[in-house]
């Protein structure tokens, strides 16, 4: 029965950490980060997309006549809007997403620095014994 082995005897007690409750917080919290950076990393995604199509949106409105009204689109509806104040509604839209990516990327940042010393410590502790790669 011993031949069925995949590792042997040496390697496999070479591994065996114990896990300890420290130890256990410790991954769940990394598994947590993890977990929210995915998430702040798809939202930025979509906030980059809305800033670039708010950009575009910028340009064309630059080029539209200032007495023609504007279709504006204000959540789930189009409003009419004058072109100046479409303008400064865009402008007002436009400092919003610059806000929200550069709190999400500091967000992000601050995720990063936690799992890598978690990584660090982890590592540490169980060498090859734990993967916390994706």
């Amino acid at each position: 029965m011993n031949n069925m082995r995949m590792l042997a005897e040496e390697e496999e007690n070479e591994d065996a950490n114990e896990v300890t409750w420290e130890d256990q917080q410790r991954i769940n919290t990394f598994s947590k980060l993890n977990t929210r950076l995915r998430s702040i990393e798809e939202r930025l995604e979509e906030l980059k997309q809305e800033k670039e199509a708010l950009d575009d949106l910028s340009t064309e409105l630059e080029l539209a006549d200032e007495d023609q009204p504007v279709l504006y689109k204000i959540g789930e509806s189009f409003l009419h809007l004058p072109q100046p104040r479409a303008m400064q509604r865009l402008d007002k839209d436009q400092a919003a997403i610059t806000s929200q990516l550069s709190e999400l990327s500091a967000t992000a940042e601050q995720c990063e620095k936690e799992m890598k010393e978690l990584k660090v410590t982890l590592y540490a502790r169980f060498g090859r014994a734990i993967n916390l790669d994706e």
